[in-house]
């Protein structure tokens, strides 16, 4: 009997300190960042998603809020919150990196040399998407097989 309840609340307290863990995981996963929304179109977003990091020279100063396509020119629209004290010049570019080989995807900001800065709601013009992995490989895996033999004298 007494084994019984000492198991009864072993297994109590191991559920209490699963659904303390399940609850900062949520609770984490869903930061935000107080700031202003800049938007900015791609033609290819693999592997990005909302949440994802938006860095300039490597330190995360926004996040991604939502990814949508746009029905006319069948680009993704990537909507982004930058905090509200980073100033983003209007003629800096995005693009979309890796943070490894096996790491998820983040926007890199790359600042312009203009003195106008983007207001809320401005468009980053220049993009460069998504790089397809399994396409470079891919093409390096048949150039190679493409490639005459040569032959021996």
């Amino acid at each position: 009997m007494r084994n019984n309840l000492l198991e009864a609340i072993i297994g109590a307290v191991v559920l209490v300190v699963a659904g303390f863990f399940l609850f900062y995981a949520y609770s984490s996963g869903q930061k935000s960042i107080q700031g202003y929304v800049i938007l900015a179109k791609f033609d290819r977003i693999d592997g990005l998603n909302s949440g994802a990091d938006i860095k300039i020279s490597g330190v995360k100063v926004g996040i991604v809020q939502k990814l949508e396509i746009d029905p006319n020119t069948y680009q993704a629209t990537v909507t982004m919150t930058i905090r509200s004290n980073i100033k983003i010049p209007d003629d800096s570019s995005a693009e979309i990196a890796s943070e490894s080989l096996l790491g998820g995807k983040y926007i890199a900001v790359v600042p312009g040399g203009s003195e106008k800065f983007l207001a809320p709601n401005g468009m980053i013009n220049h993009t460069q998407s998504s790089i397809s992995f399994e396409g470079l490989i891919s093409k390096f895996l048949f150039s190679k097989s493409e490639e005459p033999k040569k032959e021996a004298k």
